[in-house]
């Protein structure tokens, strides 16, 4: 896979994850935690359907292991620690904190995988994240608790970026999606109950269990092995970005001058860095990948 081809594609990954904000919006009875349960439910059914098909009865064998149970908590705390944080403190607090995942994804990458980043990247980082703080600083506030919830959010990415391109091809990594989905289910279960989606609510949240949660996180394993994790977890911010338009066009939320001033930031950020970014030479640990 080309360089080109595996950035297009990560940028289709989020903004399949970027889908969330708007569909939510839609919902008429379900909230908060019950969401983030029924989407972790439909996302399972998808994976076991998808995966069931592409491994057979190798799927029970493929769920074991160490590494393949340390990106499944990872992926958990992924979908689950987002809408806790949200119970907790505003959502502005939630998305600037959620805007470190690169910086911790490079700093891990250095220090773990042994990574160079480029300086051009490092400052892409910063802008992006500057663009995102511009974005909401004016709704910042609230209790620090959700806040140190939400770190939970960019910390677990940074360990499963990095975890999954030093696993490279050593091992089927598919299946921590899978086992992430169960988690998040279970956990936000007794947080849900008693449920009050109707029949409107599940379908919404059934495509956001299959396309904005099952196909682009098993695209985005497959991925991991093509791109340096840094530059995952930085294409990764034009979510935020993405989220904000698909609110203004589907929801009619118009976006304030820091949004678009903010998305701004975040869209140059992207743009230079891969537009400065020398022909693709795979990170060592993606050499074997």
């Amino acid at each position: 896979m080309s360089h080109r081809s595996a950035v297009l594609l990560m940028l289709l990954v989020t903004l399949m994850w970027s889908s969330a904000g708007v569909v939510t919006r839609h919902l008429d009875a379900a909230r908060g935690f019950e969401i983030t349960f029924w989407r972790s439910a439909f996302n399972a059914l998808a994976l076991l359907a998808i995966l069931g098909l592409m491994r057979g009865r190798a799927l029970v064998r493929a769920m074991r292991g160490v590494a393949v149970w340390a990106s499944g908590v990872c992926w958990a705390v992924m979908f689950t620690a987002f809408m806790v944080a949200l119970s907790l403190t505003t959502v502005a607090n939630v998305l600037v904190t959620m805007s470190l995942s690169p910086l911790f994804t490079a700093l891990f990458a250095w220090l773990f995988l042994r990574q160079p980043v480029p300086g051009r990247t490092w400052l892409a980082i910063v802008v992006a994240g500057a663009g995102i703080a511009w974005m909401f600083g004016g709704q910042l506030g609230g209790p620090l608790t959700g806040v140190a919830v939400a770190l939970g959010v960019p910390l677990a990415a940074a360990s499963n970026w990095c975890l999954l391109q030093k696993v490279g091809g050593h091992a089927d990594m598919l299946p921590a999606v899978l086992i992430g989905a169960l988690l998040s289910m279970a956990a936000t279960l007794p947080l849900a109950w008693p449920l009050q989606a109707g029949g409107h609510d599940l379908g919404l949240l059934a495509f956001l269990g299959v396309f904005q949660l099952a196909l682009p996180c098993l695209l985005a394993v497959r991925l991991a092995r093509e791109l340096p994790s840094h530059e995952i977890a930085l294409l990764g911010q034009a979510e935020t970005l993405l989220g904000v338009l698909w609110a203004w066009a589907f929801a009619g939320e118009h976006p304030g001058s820091a949004a678009l001033i903010g998305g701004s930031l975040v869209l140059a950020a992207l743009i230079v860095n891969e537009a400065l970014a020398p022909p693709s030479v795979k990170p060592a640990s993606l050499k074997n990948a």
